[in-house]
């Protein structure tokens, strides 16, 4: 039974942005991440080895933004969703929103969204 698994509004402050103001401050992010896969071998283990560990999806995108440094949210999500595939074999599908909320002053937040099914 193939069932999702995210996270919604993961905050994580970060250097992010192509401008040279971006560059030397901290700002927010906001993350969105959905996950498809298989809920069977879990709900039969109950045992979160068996399944994805959101608090390892979590870690893993702070990681990325907070180590990378992007100057495109474009590049995050796409490096994201990689590897969420590479790291977690079960993963069928994904999905990742990343908003940038001091982006656009008019705006209350600026957006990516990307989507990846394993092997298409």
């Amino acid at each position: 039974m193939i069932g999702t698994i995210g996270l919604k509004d993961l905050r994580i402050d970060c250097i992010v942005g192509i401008y040279p103001h971006e560059r030397v401050g901290i700002q927010p992010l906001f993350v969105d991440i959905e996950v498809d896969h298989d809920f069977d071998a879990a709900a039969q283990a109950e045992h979160v080895d068996t399944t994805v560990d959101y608090d390892h999806l979590a870690a893993l995108l702070t990681e990325l933004a907070t180590g990378r440094g992007y100057q495109l949210i474009e590049t995050f999500a796409k490096e994201a969703l990689g590897e969420i595939l590479e790291r977690f074999a079960g993963v069928q599908a994904a999905r990742i929103e990343i908003r940038k909320p001091n982006a656009v002053p008019a705006a209350a937040a600026s957006f990516v969204r990307l989507a990846v099914v394993r092997g298409a």
